[in-house]
C-alpha cells in the first residue's frame, strides 16, 4: 500500500453526481472509495470506471443515515487506505410530490429525506474528521443545491434539507479548521435521470426553456458540477465555509 497517493470518500457514488466525482478524483491521482445504498450494478460499474482511470477502490456499502454502518464505512477507508484527504458528500434523496400539494408529504417521507440528506452528511463528516485532520490538508464538500440557498420549485423537504446543509458546512468550516477546508456545491437545473424524474412528461420543454434564460446557454451537467467539486479539493486552498453555485449564471441574473 502506498502511503503517498491521496485517498477520497465519496458517498452516493453509484450514479449521477457522485460517479462523476469519484472517477474525476481517479483521474486526479486519488485511489477512491466507492460509496452506495441500494445500487450494488451500477457502484460495480463506477468502480471499474475509477480503476480504468488509474485509482486503487474500495467498494462499501453503507446507508449515511446509520451511525454503526457510517462507523464501519470509515474503519473501511482506514484499513484499506491509511489515510483520507477529501470525503464528498452526495448521498441524497428526495419526494416526489408538488410543492402546493402539502398534504402529500408524510410525516415518513420528510424524516428519510433529512435522515439522508442532512444527518447523513454530519455522520459522515464527523466519523471522517479524525483522518481528514491527520493529513493536515483536507477538503470535505457537501452537496447542496441551488434551493438551498434560495428557494424554488422543489419538494419542501428537500429544499429545507439542502438549506441545512448550506448552514452546516459553514459551521463545519470553523470546527475542522485549520487543517480541514469544508465548503458546499450548489447545482442549478442538471441534464438527467434527476431532473427527468422531477418534471416528467414536461422535462424537454422546460429544461429548453431554462438554457435558454441561462447566460451561458444550458443547464449544467453532471460532469459540470464534478470538476467544480473537485476543484475546491484540489486549489482553493483558502476558501472554505462556501457554497459554490453552478447555475450558468441563471440564478443571478433572474
Amino acid at each position: 500500500m502506498s502511503e503517498q497517493k491521496r485517498a477520497a470518500l465519496v458517498t452516493g457514488s453509484a450514479t449521477g453526481i457522485g460517479r462523476a466525482t469519484a472517477v474525476e478524483l481517479a483521474r486526479h491521482g486519488f485511489d477512491v472509495a466507492v460509496n452506495y445504498s441500494r445500487s450494488a450494478s451500477e457502484a460495480q460499474e463506477t468502480v471499474g470506471l475509477c480503476e480504468a482511470a488509474g485509482a486503487r477502490t474500495l467498494l462499501i456499502q453503507a446507508d449515511v443515515s446509520d451511525d454503526p454502518q457510517v462507523r464501519r464505512m470509515l474503519a473501511q477507508v482506514e484499513d484499506g487506505f491509511g489515510r483520507l484527504d477529501a470525503l464528498v458528500n452526495v448521498a441524497g434523496t428526495t419526494v416526489l410530490t408538488a410543492q402546493e400539494d402539502l398534504e402529500a408529504i408524510t410525516p415518513e417521507d420528510f424524516d428519510r429525506v433529512f435522515a439522508v440528506n442532512v444527518k447523513g452528511v454530519f455522520l459522515a463528516t464527523r466519523a471522517a474528521a479524525p483522518l481528514l485532520k491527520r493529513t493536515g490538508d483536507a477538503a470535505v464538500v457537501n452537496l447542496a443545491s441551488i434551493v438551498g440557498p434560495r428557494p424554488g420549485a422543489q419538494p419542501i423537504p428537500y429544499a429545507a434539507s439542502k438549506a441545512a446543509v448550506v448552514n452546516m458546512t459553514r459551521t463545519f468550516s470553523r470546527v475542522l479548521a485549520p487543517e480541514v477546508r469544508v465548503n458546499a456545491v450548489a447545482p442549478g437545473w442538471i441534464a438527467g435521470e434527476w431532473m427527468r424524474r422531477t418534471l416528467g412528461e414536461h422535462y424537454d420543454r422546460l429544461m429548453e426553456r431554462r438554457a435558454k434564460a441561462t447566460p451561458l446557454g444550458r443547464v449544467a451537467t453532471i460532469e459540470d458540477v464534478a470538476e467544480v467539486i473537485v476543484n475546491l479539493i484540489e486549489h482553493n486552498k483558502f476558501v472554505t465555509g462556501e457554497t459554490i453555485v453552478i447555475d450558468g449564471g441563471f440564478s443571478a441574473t433572474t
